[in-house]
């Protein structure tokens, strides 16, 4: 084995990790994808035999160019948070993932955590990614956002701040939170609209992204404004299938073989809180959904 093969091999070992982090700073599985690639280039170019800890280390280059990636991102202004939904990981209901999938799905990463981490600046997001969900220690942090260690500590405090204000956390149940979801996609194929709005937090938000050539994309927020919403809409739910939605409770309309709309559930004693759904053809056709098939 040479030594290109040898370091290659040690990066594939590190990189469904470098996958999640890359995936929790930047909500996007190709962006993820390419700051996981632009690590190993970087690995390449580096005197390996120097490195002690060889994950710790691309763990900090991919949050280094996560954090470029963003700043970028928000620099050019390109998307707007309010209807932008991240890039879903989809598996079946039987919870069967792939050792990548699981990865990335590891620590309660749902598309409600992803939405209120894309509020976030690019600096409290990587102090946050990095600290709490990853364990690297403040002093590791602070050199790739150019503060000191304390001001590194409070940039992930404001984030854990803002965090526990807007992201509900999910009820424990998955099997109950199906039974919830379940009860209001069988409201909308009724047109049941009383039976729908029971089902809702009186709070609720519904979050559409439907890109540029998709259903027209929308925020909601109230149980009778969602439950209209979805009267609208009752007949793609003749083409509904169940899924997990980043884990948690979804569904996902197809129709003559080609996706239309993917809809992931929060529920919150037993009310569902949050509903994003992603109808940008474009995002939905790179989806993995091969086990559909199966």
């Amino acid at each position: 084995m040479t030594d290109t093969e040898w370091l290659a091999q040690r990066f594939e070992e590190q990189r469904p990790q470098l996958r999640a982090v890359a995936y929790r700073m930047l909500g996007s599985l190709s962006e993820a994808e390419d700051a996981v690639q632009e690590g190993w280039l970087r690995l390449a170019r580096s005197d390996a035999d120097a490195i002690d800890n060889l994950g710790a280390w691309l763990t900090t280059v991919v949050g280094r160019v996560c954090l470029d990636m963003l700043r970028s991102r928000r620099a050019r202004r390109e998307e707007s948070l309010d209807i932008r939904v991240p890039d879903p990981i989809v598996a079946s209901i039987d919870g069967a993932l792939d050792p990548e999938q699981e990865a990335v799905l590891a620590d309660s990463v749902g598309l409600a955590l992803l939405v209120v981490l894309d509020t976030l600046s690019p600096a409290e997001r990587l102090a946050f990614v990095l600290h709490d969900m990853f364990a690297v220690p403040f002093a590791e942090i602070a050199p790739i956002v150019g503060r000191s260690v304390d001001a590194t500590k409070m940039l992930a405090s404001r984030a854990r701040t803002r965090i526990r204000g807007s992201a509900p956390m999910p009820d424990a149940d998955l099997a109950r939170q199906r039974e919830v979801v379940n009860a209001y996609l069988a409201a909308a194929r009724e047109g049941d609209f009383e039976g729908l709005v029971r089902m809702l937090d009186p709070d609720v938000v519904l979050r559409a992204d439907g890109g540029e050539t998709g259903f027209p994309s929308r925020y909601l927020r109230g149980a009778e404004a969602v439950a209209s919403s979805a009267m609208s809409f009752r007949h793609l739910s003749a083409y509904g299938q169940a899924v997990l939605v980043n884990g948690g409770p979804g569904a996902i309309a197809i129709r003559d073989g080609e996706p239309l709309s993917l809809l992931g559930f929060t529920v919150v004693g037993d009310r569902i809180v949050e509903i994003n759904i992603l109808s940008d053809p474009e995002r939905l056709r790179a989806l993995d959904l091969t086990f559909l098939q199966a």
